[in-house]
C-alpha cells in the first residue's frame, strides 16, 4: 500500500489554474497533490547577445522555492548570494524542455522568461514546474498573437513531466515526498504530446533497478503525461 493509498498507476489530484498572475503575459498555478508551483511567462522584445541578428527567439527559465515551501524554513538563495546546484540544474531542465517544443524561428527576435516559484513542496516540483510552465508559455504566445506581435503560436507540441519510482519493489506513478524520500529508485520523465522523450533522469537509491523496471516506469510515465496533456489542453482551451 502506498502512503497516500493511491493505486500504482494513479496521479495525485491535479489542477491547472491559468491566468493566476495578473500582470504576466502568461501564468498558471499548478497543484499536484500538496505540491503547488506558480509559473509565469514574461515577454521581452530582445534576445541574449549570442542570438542577436539570427532572426530567432529564446525561451529560458528560472526556478526557486519560497522559504516555507517545506516543513522547515529555508534561506532565500538571494540572501546567500548564489543559487544552489540543484536550482541551476532544475531551471536548465525546464528551459530545455520548453525549447524542445518551441519553433524559435517563428518567435522572431524576442525572449520569453519563465519563472517557476514553488509555494508548497511535496515531491515532484520540477515535474510540476515543466507541466505548468507549458501552459504559461502557451498563454504568453497567445497574448502576443492577439497583440499582432506574432502571426501564429510558435509551440509545436505539448510537453509535460511526471515522476515515477520503485516503491517497496513496485513501480509507481507520481511520487509524493513520503515515497520519494524512501523509494528504492526514482525517475523523472519529460515527454511530448507526440510521444517524444525530452529527458529521463533515473537514480537507484539502493540496489540497482532493472531494465524491466525502467520500461515499467516509462509505461507509467506515458499514462501519467497523457492525463497531464489533457489537463493542459483544458487549461488553454484547446
Amino acid at each position: 500500500m502506498r502512503p497516500s493509498g493511491r493505486a500504482a498507476d494513479a496521479l495525485r489530484t491535479v489542477s491547472l489554474e491559468p491566468g493566476f498572475a495578473r500582470h504576466a503575459e502568461g501564468s498558471c498555478l499548478i497543484r499536484m497533490g500538496q505540491t503547488e508551483v506558480l509559473c509565469t511567462a514574461s515577454v521581452e522584445g530582445k534576445v541574449p547577445p549570442f542570438l542577436r541578428g539570427q532572426g530567432q527567439g529564446w525561451v529560458t527559465a528560472e526556478y526557486g522555492m519560497l522559504p516555507r515551501a517545506t516543513h522547515t524554513r529555508g534561506d532565500r538563495e538571494a540572501a546567500r548570494g548564489k543559487q544552489s546546484g540543484r536550482t541551476q540544474e532544475i531551471q536548465r531542465l525546464i528551459g530545455r524542455s520548453l525549447r524542445a517544443v518551441t519553433d524559435m524561428k517563428a518567435m522572431g527576435e524576442m525572449s520569453v522568461l519563465i519563472d517557476c516559484d514553488v509555494l508548497t513542496a511535496d515531491g515532484g516540483t520540477r515535474c510540476a514546474s515543466i507541466t505548468g510552465a507549458w501552459v504559461a508559455l502557451h498563454l504568453a504566445f497567445e497574448h502576443c498573437r492577439r497583440m499582432n506581435i506574432l502571426t501564429r503560436n510558435p509551440l509545436k507540441d505539448q510537453v509535460a513531466a511526471v515522476s515515477c519510482g520503485v516503491w517497496q519493489g513496485t513501480p509507481v506513478l507520481d511520487l509524493d515526498y513520503a515515497e520519494d524520500s524512501k523509494a528504492d529508485a526514482d525517475a523523472n520523465f519529460v515527454l511530448t504530446g507526440a510521444g517524444g522523450i525530452v529527458e529521463v533522469q533515473g537514480t537507484a537509491e539502493g540496489a540497482p533497478f532493472t531494465e524491466a523496471d525502467l520500461n515499467a516506469l516509462l509505461g507509467l510515465a506515458k499514462t501519467g503525461t497523457a492525463a497531464l496533456f489533457q489537463k493542459q489542453r483544458d487549461a488553454v482551451g484547446l
